[in-house]
């Protein structure tokens, strides 16, 4: 059975500075039991300010008390901790005040776990759950109910598995690691040979290899690798929804947001940054640090890290109906004036 852990003592101001560090300002012994926005915090919980547009909410604000930036601290009379990074801080926060999940250790009666698995004291197998022959269990391993671990894979000590998430055979998840409910690591790359107009399927013989501290969001898919693996080094962070074909590589604390789908046989950078629909063409690199705007296309490779965008803005929809022959027509369009700057040209230096 999971339970939250209870947060309802809170913590003082002179307690969350003495733990995380950062400029204490007022009353020291404000006590706050949980985080809130600046609209809706009441005197028990701790808001963060980050964006001056936001200014108005922060005068505003019945929070308890405040986590903000030191050009900002002056902005309010509400006790307040000033901090380089608030939203950072705030992240911090939040996670002290809300315990993880406490998961009973243990085997549920209804899992099926093949007799070659030694499952650690430590660890928990949840209801209907299976655990296939040769895998590896590592201490404090929690893979929750309806899960299905393949042959000889491992799992890290401290990894979280929620409901319903899938793991294929080989594969290997490192430590504390975290896989959100619907996730499906392992399942075959999409290799298929052309011949006679009939599909060949071509067998997916690698593995799928995840690093240390990631996490895989909701119904995120990571196949595995034609011939060799497909990584995803420690530290990445990948949102619901995400699709990373076969033989990629991910570098170490990148994030793909929601939606976003990566072709096979991609290297991205470390901590690189993909936004939410963006799309990223096969058989190519992207640089470290490099950040690639929601749904953008990327075609070729980038080897300059910087902000990549090709998403057109939006516009209502007359306005875009208008637009649109325009942008048909933009190759004519570049072929005209540039020959109506060459007759320019020749005009001025009397050319006929």
């Amino acid at each position: 059975m999971a339970v939250r852990a209870s947060s309802a003592c809170g913590a003082s101001l002179a307690e969350l500075v003495a733990r995380f560090g950062g400029e204490l300002i007022g009353d020291g012994q404000t006590r706050v039991r949980q985080v809130g926005t600046l609209e809706g915090a009441g005197p028990d919980q701790i808001a963060f300010f980050s964006n001056p547009r936001y200014r108005s909410r922060l005068r505003a604000t019945q929070a308890g008390a405040v986590i903000l930036a030191r050009p900002f601290a002056c902005e309010t009379s509400r006790p307040r901790i000033v901090t380089d990074n608030p939203y950072a801080y705030y992240a911090k926060v939040a996670a002290y005040l809300n315990p993880p999940l406490e998961i009973a250790p243990g085997v549920h009666p209804s899992a099926v776990v093949d007799p070659t698995v030694r499952v650690p004291a430590s660890a928990t197998v949840g209801a209907c759950a299976r655990i296939g022959a040769g895998a590896v269990l590592g201490e404090g391993v929690r893979v929750l109910e309806g899960c299905s671990i393949g042959e000889r894979v491992s799992i890290g000590e401290g990894t979280l598995l929620y409901p319903g998430v899938v793991v294929y055979a080989d594969c290997v998840i490192g430590r504390r690691c975290i896989l959100h409910a619907g996730a499906v690591i392992g399942a075959d790359g999409f290799g298929m040979a052309l011949e006679n107009g009939r599909w060949l399927k071509i067998p997916q013989l690698g593995r799928v290899v995840i690093g240390d501290e990631v996490e895989i969001g909701a119904n995120s898919t990571i196949d595995r690798g034609a011939i060799e693996d497909t990584v995803i080094e420690d530290g990445v962070k990948i949102d619901n929804q995400v699709q990373i074909g076969h033989n990629c590589r991910i570098g170490a604390h990148s994030a793909i947001a929601g939606c976003a789908g990566i072709a096979g046989s991609t290297r991205v950078g470390r901590h690189c940054r993909i936004g939410g629909a963006a799309m990223i063409q096969g058989h190519i690199e992207i640089a470290d640090h490099t950040d690639i705007s929601g749904g953008t296309t990327i075609l070729k490779s980038i080897d300059t890290p910087g902000v990549y965008t090709s998403i057109f803005p939006f516009l209502p929809h007359r306005e875009w109906l208008k637009n649109a022959p325009y942008l048909r027509r933009l190759e004519e369009m570049a072929r005209e004036l540039k020959e109506l700057k060459a007759r320019l040209d020749r005009l001025e230096r009397n050319e006929p």
